[in-house]
Parts: structure tokens; sequence; C-alpha cells
């Protein structure tokens, strides 16, 4: 019997979940600045995720898709994009947005249902976040298609989660990808649960990284809550995206912290050993214990930078609680280059009740 094809898929990690270089470590990790800005900006992504979660228990915003425990994969992807580089999110991608420029109140806006938080100035050529399962990843490829045929010396990113990945979408992405080599990096979130579905029910594979050996792309696997793990895996996708060589397929391994969402109560089916376990292992604990190990952080950068960090973020929620509401004829003004005539009766109706409603 001959073997038609062999292949392996790589798992990387360099500093463990009891902060140990387990690995000999690249030489930008052998300075602080890169991992303490990764630290930094972790920290201020998950006060904001604890703000964002505490404004929707009081009625102020709307239901809300926590990323506690998946800093780590949003901070080092977008850290790494250049400017003109595609994001192309789903829903718990609040971090990237952040870093790629977006104003946290302009986040706050979208979740709290305003439209506007949709049309940031700083979203540049980013697609806002997508809420159907999947079917961002072929948004992706279109827009990578575009980059290819325009010769540019860009890439375009796709995040999902585990569940994505038995959506018809993300394998036809993965094939239409390979085909045409596409300037494309998709990375996989996998924190281990689809809403309350576990992993090991989506997929009985290994790994979800070998998926991309069905479409003859490069797949491999690292430790999501390992930033210096991150940061080199994707560094040399994105590197092989902007110079043509192809899509890269990166299974993150991280564990959800949270809630599917606000509107999810996880310990109906979620052990709370699990959940201990994935504490032990999370992102920003194992950064800040291998820093102090270090000396590049100490108890006194913590206090200065979580005192910053909480400024920052409740600055954000008063631009966000003192946005005036749009008004009612905004729900018809980006839907049509010139409204139908039945729309404009509409339109005309809804502000004439506007009107007498805020005058009475």
């Amino acid at each position: 019997m001959n073997i038609s094809y062999e292949g392996s898929i790589s798992f990387t990690q360099f500093i463990n979940e009891q902060s140990e270089v387990v690995n000999p470590l690249p030489e930008w990790a052998l300075v602080d600045k890169v991992l303490v800005h990764y630290y930094q900006q972790m920290v201020i992504a998950r006060q904001f995720d604890n703000k964002a979660i505490a404004l929707q228990r009081t009625g102020q915003l709307g239901t809300y898709a926590s990323s506690a425990g998946c800093e780590a994969i949003d901070i080092v992807i977008a850290s790494l994009m250049h400017k003109e580089d595609v994001l192309v999110p789903y829903y718990r991608n609040h971090a990237m947005q952040m870093v790629r420029g977006m104003k946290l109140s302009e986040i706050l806006l979208y979740w709290g249902g305003d439209e506007r938080g949709n049309s940031s100035p700083a979203q540049r050529e980013d697609f806002p976040n997508c809420v159907p399962i999947a079917t961002q990843c072929l948004h992706a490829c279109g827009i990578a298609s575009a980059i290819k045929i325009r010769n540019q010396q860009r890439a375009t990113v796709s995040i999902l989660g585990d569940g994505a990945t038995s959506k018809g979408d993300f394998m036809e992405a993965l094939n239409v990808a390979g085909v045409w080599q596409l300037p494309v990096v998709f990375i996989i979130n996998n924190n281990q649960w689809a809403i309350s579905v576990p992993r090991a029910l989506q997929s009985i594979a290994p790994t979800l990284a070998q998926k991309a050996l069905a479409a003859g792309i490069r797949g491999e696997q690292v430790d999501g809550n390992d930033v210096v793990a991150l940061h080199q895996s994707v560094e040399q996708a994105l590197q092989r995206a902007r110079e043509g060589k192809g899509p890269t397929l990166i299974e993150a391994v991280s564990y959800r912290l949270s809630d599917h969402t606000t509107a999810d109560d996880a310990t109906r089916y979620r052990h709370p050993d699990a959940l201990k376990m994935g504490w032990d292992k999370e992102p920003i604990k194992r950064l800040r214990n291998y820093l102090h190990g270090q000396g590049w952080w100490h108890e006194s950068d913590e206090t200065q930078w979580l005192q910053h960090s909480s400024a920052l973020i409740q600055d954000a929620v008063d631009q966000y609680l003192d946005t005036p509401p749009q008004p009612v004829s905004s729900m018809f003004d980006y839907l049509y280059a010139e409204l139908p005539l039945q729309l404009k009766k509409q339109r005309e109706a809804a502000i004439s009740r506007s009107e007498k409603e805020a005058s009475s």
C-alpha cells in the first residue's frame, strides 16, 4: 500500500501556565518592551470587559459577549497587523478593535444598540462585528481576492470561534483560500465552548488546525494564553500573506472564562472545576508573573496602570452615556442612495410623530 499523503500539526508554546520558559525565547522577547505593551493592553481589555458586563447588568448596555480569556489572542494579533491590513472580526474581538484604533466609547455604542458604533473612522477598511457564525470567513476571502488582484502587499485576518469550524462557510473559505492562494490568515479562538456545546462534541479530530490539511494550506496550533507563541506564529503567517505565499490557519487554544454572553448562564452546563482550570492557565496572570520574575514589572507599576486603565475606561463610559440618541430619521437614511416613495412617506411620518412626542 502506498501512502498518498502524511501531515502533522505543530504546537507552539514558550511560556507555560506556571510562567516558566519551556523553549528558547526569540530575540525580541529577551527585552521588556513588547511584552510589557502586551500586558498593559490585556489589562485594559479585561477591565473594559468587567465594566461592560456591569453596564449590561444595570440596564445601561445591551447583551454583551465577554472577551475574558482571549485577551492575548486579540492583543497580539492586532498589534502585529499593519495599518493597511484588513480585520474581519466576529463578535468577541473588542480588544482587537481597541488596538486597531476604535475608541472604547464607540465599542460601547455598538453593544448599546447604536449603529454609530459600526461606523468609526478608525475602522478604515476593517469590517464591523460579524454575528452570524463563520460567514466572516468568506467575507475575508473576498477581501483577500481583491488584494491579490490588485497585487498589494496586505493581509486579511479573520477570527472565529471553535464552534464556527463546524460550519460549511468555514470549510468553503478554507478551500477557496487554498485554491486561489489568498493573502488571508484564519485564527481560531478555540475557547472550548460553542455556547453550551463543548469542544469534544464539535469535532472528533485531535486538533481543529488539521482541518487546514484538507484545504492544502498551512495549519498550526499555538498556546492561546502565551503571548510569545502567538507573536511568533501570527507574525510569520501575516508576513507569508503579505508576500503572496498563501493562507494560514492558526488554532489558538484558550478557555472562555465567562458565560457565552450576558444572556447565558454557563453554570447550567459547565463544571466549576473546568472553569478553575481555565483560570489557572489564563493569559494575564501568566504574563504578569513572568514579568515580575524578570524584574520588568513591579507592584507600583501595577497600581499605576490599574488607575490609568480605570480612568480611561470611565471616561469612555461617560462619553457613551452622554451620547445623544440618533434621530428617528436615521433608521431610513442609510438604506438606499435614494429612498423609495413609500419609505419617504414613512420617514416623514416617523419624524412628525417623534417631534410631537418630544413637544408633549
